[in-house]
């Protein structure tokens, strides 16, 4: 049986990272009271999952009819800039992730499995730990304007090629093998 961190709804639930970019560790935070748990994620895992829940969003407010009150941007009141929470102790790596929507409750799911040793896609074998948030959707919201705050923070693409600059350049292939430095 996998321990379920649950948060039904989180007061707090953040992207953020920590190390300079290029060497950056990605994690998602969830807190209500003084619970926390923290899940260490690829930075392409919160590109995806806040690309999903924007589309999800979006989805919603299309739908006709449609009851569910859906911000098309983040409430004023819910942008979160605040640093990650301390202490920054990993619970977890992230595998899979599940998104979905609860017409019930009117809440985007957001499921974060524990990456299994060996992740192997033959085998059926449960995962130790699981992070299961529930947003409201301006809530979720918030957690897309920040997710692609932090990812945009790292290091800036280059201007030819699009591949992320280093402090002291890059080879581009667009540029015949020089380096290049950042203008």
């Amino acid at each position: 049986m996998a321990d379920i961190h649950s948060y039904d709804p989180p007061e707090r639930f953040v992207v953020g990272t920590v190390g300079e970019p290029g060497q950056r560790v990605f994690y998602l935070q969830a807190r209500t009271g003084t619970r926390l748990t923290t899940v260490a994620v690829e930075k392409q895992q919160v590109i995806a999952l806040a690309e999903r829940v924007d589309e999800l969003l979006d989805e919603l407010m299309a739908q006709a009819p449609n009851e569910a009150l859906i911000p098309a941007v983040t409430p004023f009141d819910l942008k979160d800039d605040a640093p990650l929470e301390h202490p920054l102790e990993e619970d977890f790596r992230g595998g899979t992730m599940t998104l979905s929507w609860d017409v019930g409750t009117e809440q985007v799911v957001v499921e974060v499995f524990s990456l299994t040793p060996g992740e192997d896609p033959d085998e059926d074998e449960e995962p130790a730990e699981a992070l299961v948030v529930r947003l409201r959707a301006g809530a979720a919201r918030a957690f897309v304007e920040r997710a692609r705050a932090v990812v945009d923070a790292g290091r800036p693409d280059c201007p030819f090629c699009g591949l992320p600059l280093d402090p002291q350049g890059h080879l581009c292939v667009r540029a015949n093998g020089f380096r290049r430095r950042d203008p």
